[in-house]
């Protein structure tokens, strides 16, 4: 099952028009105190990474009258974060970095109470596929190997992942299910801690992002096998995609910026300009590109409609996992 790649191809071909209706309106609100700028993950993670780099070309670049002052709030799958926004005290000075579990916490937690639909769309700054890693001293160095090994090891072979029945378990439970394995699952509360303990061999395989990897990579310490999008990425160009082994499915982690339930039109329209502004800076450009991000600018409109599409994938591939 393809999770994005229809959504990107429609979405993509009028995202210069979105981007361009966006420019040239004008709003008079600012911020008058710090902005609460939530991550629904924990430290040195993929979302943790991108709101601090956001945040470090807002300061560069002087874009806000207020600082951007990052607030890790990562327990519970995300619930943490979705909570402290949904309760926010001031909501046009709360904002949220966002991920898949964006969708999944509140599908699987139905008692936070949470509605993502009533939180304010802000930007959708791009989307980042999953690719599986192994460490270089397992000797395995394809993915057909990898399999032989998992089904060698009959139940013990240790992931490791962020949260439970979010992004990470979502693809390992298809490589369960697609290719016959059983692999014990460990949840962590944020990919900057699973790319460390699979660099430590603290676990024997993870499905991190390219960008939680990338330094254990370049230190030559953890191995590409397979990647969960939609083409090769170019920074691992001899790394197949599972649809090159015959399985339609592709994966992609949101990275999205959203707003508190409740936040006014001036505020959400700041927040909307600012970050249309990051997004076409030179430095986010080529951040997308050093970090295998997918471009993917969305109007807010576009984005509510983005959520219900995930929000209905998301409910089929959580039953699946129950199966």
């Amino acid at each position: 099952m393809t999770m994005l790649s229809s959504f990107v191809t429609k979405t993509l071909g009028a995202a210069a028009v979105a981007f361009a209706a966006m420019s040239g309106s004008a709003s008079a609100w600012e911020p008058t105190k710090p902005i609460d700028f939530v991550i629904m993950a924990g430290a040195g993670g993929g979302a943790d990474q991108i709101a601090r780099f956001i945040q470090s070309v807002a300061e560069k670049k002087g874009l806000t009258s207020r600082p951007l002052v990052p607030n890790n709030k990562g327990g519970g799958s995300g619930a943490e974060a979705l909570i402290h926004l949904k309760g926010a005290s001031d909501p046009d000075h709360t904002i949220l970095v966002t991920l898949n579990s964006y969708f999944t916490t509140p599908l699987r937690q139905k008692g936070l109470g949470i509605d993502v639909k009533t939180f304010t769309p802000v930007a959708m700054m791009g989307v980042d596929p999953f690719v599986l890693w192994v460490h270089k001293d397992s000797g395995i160095t394809t993915f057909e190997d990898w399999v032989e090994k998992v089904k060698a090891d009959n139940g013990e072979y240790v992931m490791g992942g962020t949260g439970s029945g979010q992004e990470d378990s979502l693809v390992i439970t298809f490589m369960e299910q697609n290719f016959g394995l059983d692999i014990k699952y460990i949840p962590y509360k944020g990919g900057g801690a699973v790319a460390k303990d699979l660099a430590g061999q603290q676990i024997m395989a993870s499905v991190n992002n390219p960008a939680e990897a990338k330094g254990f990579y370049e230190a030559g310490d953890v191995v590409p096998l397979i990647a969960f999008s939609d083409e090769r990425l170019a920074a691992y160009p001899d790394v197949r995609t599972v649809k090159e082994i015959g399985k339609d499915f592709s994966y992609y982690n949101q990275r999205a910026v959203v707003g508190a339930p409740g936040q006014s039109a001036e505020a959400a329209e700041y927040y909307q300009k600012l970050f249309e502004t990051i997004y076409n800076t030179e430095e986010w450009q080529e951040y997308m590109t050093s970090e295998s991000l997918s471009p993917l600018w969305m109007a807010p409109e576009d984005q509510t409609a983005y959520w219900q599409l995930q929000i209905d994938n998301h409910v089929e591939l959580l039953a699946k996992m129950e199966e």
